[in-house]
């Protein structure tokens, strides 16, 4: 693929943080892809190798939860959900640690919630052990304290969270993977025709507009979600590409500098 002018200071990036959607990780069962799963392991493993900070944000605990159970989101209450976390995150753990160790990379898990971003204290606290974490040349895998977190400190969705996370390491790109090419002139659910827009350097009425919500029943976070995220991501200058997750070497192609994707150089 060409490598597009507007995209060469994603050569350079140095810190990233990988955003991996519900949608990416699992069948339409519910239940984990697991050849999916070995195939970004595989390529995070390759930018970790290369020198690279990067670190993980991984959504899929309750629905791993729910796979395991057999049962379905739209069937439960707010504590049932909180359970298939804490039984879910379990299970998703045990399956990145067996795959990254086949790569030679040791992972770290950090549960956070919306009060570790809001406390000067703990914000400090958290960087100063993704810090560690990468001294120790050890890939920190983030998710949300789904299992105890409530609605007063619950950050919401894992593209925020992301983005939030690339706030405190002041990330130089954001690569956000989904069921979805990018941002679309249109909905290409709706439409087939719709094109994909490549390159947003204004988050303009127009392009919040062009947000849609996606269909997944597995999914927390749409394309509103993701506008939302990369105007936090703002904050600290990140860059953000959102991009397919289950095409094939996706982070390769994102990092080479190719037009995959929408990328967001605000």
């Amino acid at each position: 693929m060409p490598i597009q002018t507007q995209r060469e200071s994603i050569l350079t990036a140095k810190k990233i943080v990988v955003k991996v959607g519900t949608s990416s990780l699992t069948h339409a069962s519910g239940k984990l892809n697991l050849e999916q799963i070995d195939a970004l392991a595989r390529e995070i493993a390759d930018i970790h190798h290369r020198g690279i900070e990067i670190i993980l944000v991984s959504s899929g605990a309750i629905a791993a939860g729910l796979g395991k159970l057999g049962l379905r989101k739209s069937d439960i209450s707010l504590s049932d959900k909180q359970a298939m976390a804490a039984i879910g995150q379990n299970i998703l753990m045990h399956m990145y640690r067996k795959m990254f160790s086949e790569y030679g990379i040791e992972i770290g898990q950090i549960l956070l919630t919306k009060e570790d971003f809001d406390s000067p204290h703990r914000s400090a606290l958290c960087k100063g052990t993704l810090e560690a974490l990468f001294r120790y040349d050890v890939l920190p895998i983030i998710n949300e304290n789904d299992a105890v977190a409530v609605e007063e400190i619950k950050v919401g969705d894992n593209d925020t969270l992301s983005a939030l996370v690339s706030n405190i390491i002041s990330a130089d790109l954001l690569i956000i993977l989904s069921d979805i090419d990018g941002l679309y002139e249109d909905d290409p659910r709706k439409n087939s025709q719709a094109k994909l827009i490549h390159h947003v350097t204004e988050l303009s009425e127009a392009v919040r507009a062009l947000a849609r919500d996606t269909d997944n029943e597995m999914a927390t976070g749409g394309m509103g979600t993701k506008i939302s995220a990369i105007e936090i991501a703002m904050k600290s200058h990140t860059k953000t590409v959102i991009a397919n997750g289950k095409k094939k070497h996706i982070l390769r192609d994102i990092l080479s500098g190719s037009i995959v994707g929408t990328y967001f150089d605000l």
